[in-house]
């Protein structure tokens, strides 16, 4: 309540959200990101959905916000960073199928390993101990490892 009335003084937005995202991880990164270019970052609602992860879809997630003079000059450097995949020495991913560049690494209950250990640590209420990961070219779907 008190941050709503602060960012609409005099009908002005003090200010604005750049950048959502499901967990404070990746807010805390891109924060950085900003932070190192010169510019001032507010993060919202990270603490509780680090209380309570489950909730961040509820409320729209980690926002990332900045003052509204800096909004141009974060969408910017926002806009150079690449949501897709790189690999250790910093080039970008090529799928095997199409060769495109839409990379994006995940996890998903794949096999009986993965979904017992997603099943003991839903039950037990503690992190899974074995996940399996990939990578998956947004472009044809394709799902594949690197070597």
């Amino acid at each position: 309540m008190v941050v709503r009335y602060l960012e609409h003084i005099n009908n002005k937005e003090i200010f604005s959200t750049v950048a959502t995202f499901q967990y404070s991880t990746e807010a805390q990164i891109v924060k950085g990101r900003l932070e190192a270019e010169g510019i001032r970052v507010f993060v919202s609602d990270n603490l509780t959905i680090d209380t309570d992860p489950l909730v961040s879809n509820a409320i729209g997630g980690v926002k990332l916000k900045v003052h509204s003079e800096d909004k141009a000059e974060a969408m910017k450097i926002l806009r150079s960073i690449s949501r897709y995949s790189i690999d250790d020495t910093g080039k970008e991913i090529t799928c095997p199928s199409c060769n495109s560049n839409q990379i994006d690494y995940f996890t998903g209950i794949e096999d009986f390993k993965s979904l017992v250990s997603f099943l003991v640590g839903f039950l037990l209420g503690v992190l899974p101990f074995y996940t399996a990961y990939k990578y998956r070219c947004e472009n044809c779907k394709n799902k594949f490892n690197i070597a």
